[in-house]
């Protein structure tokens, strides 16, 4: 595609890996019923796979765009910004639904759980145990990961490399003690309203902290390519928005489900 136009934006070349991931999700969630039908995970890990490999070289693409042709110009950054800021708004209205099911079942429980919150029979956990080390865990992280803006803003590779992987083992370790509390759950996901609005939220909160610890992985590895200067590194950028979202959901999470809700 010509690329002399008289106008500052990128008109996006003919790329396969929006239909590739299509047919990933499709295959994966294909797989994904199969799995619960039927306890079989070849069609699962085949969507994982063209998944993966579709998001790699859909990345890869948009790496060569942006840092090797020039081609996120100023008025194309703004663009990025604001759909970045767009989705993270879709995301708070996404646990908004959440936390409202959470609310008015627990604001005003009904009969058939006893007229009691938690239920009756519900051994809820305890919110200064593994909760509150989670809650200190990943506002550290949040510490960590502006603590790696500013040195990158300050053109400190060193520092930078240091506090985004710090930023990123407590995210792997907040995944583990996520994983080790619900295996120590007295109650699951079919526990009445209570256990559905426990695993929804906190589950898909858990979910964002995997895919918010991958997204700095990747930039720790294009920071580690020379990939961001002090002035062109929107890339990180967005996932340090994205994290700071993970954490402030997980604030609420933590005041209102495991706190307040206990």
């Amino acid at each position: 595609m010509s690329t002399n136009h008289n106008h500052p934006y990128h008109l996006v070349d003919f790329s396969p890996w929006p239909l590739t991931s299509a047919i990933g999700s499709l295959t994966l969630v294909t797989g994904l019923v199969k799995w619960f039908h039927n306890f079989n995970l070849n069609i699962l890990l085949l969507g994982y796979c063209i998944i993966i490999l579709s998001m790699y070289q859909w990345w890869r693409d948009i790496y060569r765009e942006s840092t090797l042709q020039g081609k996120h110009t100023i008025s194309v950054s703004k663009g990025l910004r604001w759909g970045m800021i767009l989705f993270i708004i879709s995301e708070i209205f996404f646990f908004i639904s959440f936390f409202w099911a959470f609310f008015h079942s627990s604001l005003s429980p009904n009969i058939e759980i006893g007229s009691n919150w938690p239920p009756l029979n519900i051994m809820p956990f305890n919110p200064f145990q593994i909760p509150l080390l989670n809650t200190i865990i990943l506002i550290s992280s949040g510490l960590t990961v502006t603590w790696a803006h500013h040195s990158l803003m300050e053109n400190n590779f060193t520092q930078t490399m240091q506090s985004l992987l710090i930023t990123i083992l407590l995210g792997i370790y907040f995944s583990i003690l996520q994983a080790y509390e619900y295996m120590e759950a007295s109650f699951s996901i079919a526990d009445s309203i209570y256990g559905s609005t426990f695993f929804m939220a906190t589950g898909f909160h858990g979910i964002h902290v995997i895919i918010g610890t991958m997204f700095l992985l990747i930039c720790l590895i294009r920071h580690n390519n020379n990939h961001f200067s002090m002035n062109h590194h929107f890339g990180f950028e967005a996932a340090a928005w994205y994290w700071h979202f993970v954490d402030v959901v997980w604030l609420f999470l933590y005041i209102s489900i495991y706190w307040w809700g206990n």
